[in-house]
């Protein structure tokens, strides 16, 4: 199917939007740590029952070690970890900043998909790229400042944080596309993945004694545990497979900008559900994007 991939794509970036609203409404009930290890929690049991559902397997065992290798590299830096300095970032210098440093992922992607193995891009790409991520900016820091977060300022260790939030999903789509070749399944990928970095968090979680307390916040608060499950749905099992699915079929630069455009998606979810207000540079930012979109199918 043409486009396939950059379609997959667009597709990420849709579901990641949607799979805000359930996390938004998750954090501010439990907070960001405890959502963070509840989601994948969900996510790899939900993923459990599809792999079983359609491949009579619910863990990929006939996967070979190297694509094991790979995946389960990706899940623990692109998920756990990168999802980890993303948090920080956050609550350092706010998710205006924490968004803008995000867009430096397709940057990071293509260039370590480009030294290391070979994955040049084409002008029309390479202008796309700047484009789409221009007006990702833009849409970025105008919602902000209708919505009254623009009183964080950027600090080194936000800053660092961010970064390291951009390069953890860079390189976990990286090394993802290395353990999708062929046509191996991107739900079998995902489980992968997500096996990965619910061992890494939930270790971590109880090296810290924060198990048992995560648990039992999730069991006292079934509502938050409702919007985790709506945000797991949508995010780390549909959405993150169907990045597979992009990365299967077109390069990181192109997928990791199209990834890139939650914070466009998510204007008329902010309008709607969180009743956000904004102007026309809003608008305009978001045609700049759709602009740039338009360029990468172009290539």
């Amino acid at each position: 199917m043409t486009f396939i991939g950059e379609i997959a794509a667009l597709f990420t970036s849709v579901c990641w939007s949607i799979s805000a609203i359930g996390f938004t409404h998750a954090t501010r009930q439990v907070g960001p740590l405890i959502t963070n290890r509840v989601r994948v929690l969900l996510a790899l049991l939900a993923l459990i029952l599809i792999n079983a559902a359609l491949y009579g397997q619910p863990i990929p065992l006939h996967a070979g070690a190297w694509r094991w290798a790979w995946l389960g590299v990706s899940g623990v830096i692109g998920l756990s970890l990168g999802d980890a300095f993303l948090f920080q970032t956050y609550a350092e210098i706010g998710p205006r900043l924490g968004l803008l440093l995000l867009s430096l992922a397709p940057v990071f992607g293509a260039a370590i998909a480009w030294i290391f193995f070979g994955q040049a891009l084409g002008l029309l790409q390479a202008t796309g790229m700047l484009i789409t991520l221009a007006g990702i900016s833009w849409v970025v820091l105008v919602r902000s400042e209708a919505s009254g977060t623009g009183a964080h300022k950027a600090t080194g260790r936000g800053v660092l944080f961010g970064t390291l939030a951009a390069l953890g999903q860079a390189v976990g789509l990286v090394f993802s596309q290395q353990g999708m070749s062929g046509s191996f399944s991107p739900f079998a990928g995902t489980l992968m993945r997500m096996l990965a970095a619910f061992v890494t968090l939930w270790l971590v979680a109880a090296f810290q004694r924060q198990a048992g307390s995560t648990v039992e916040s999730m069991r006292t608060r079934p509502g938050a545990l409702g919007w985790a499950a709506f945000g797991a749905l949508f995010g780390p099992v549909i959405g993150v497979s169907s990045s597979l699915l992009a990365v299967q079929h077109t390069g990181i630069g192109v997928a990791s900008t199209l990834m890139a455009l939650p914070p466009v998606f998510m204007l008329p979810i902010s309008r709607l559900v969180f009743k956000e207000r904004f102007g026309w540079q809003a608008v305009a930012g978001t045609l700049v994007a759709i602009a740039g979109v338009a360029l990468l199918f172009l290539s």
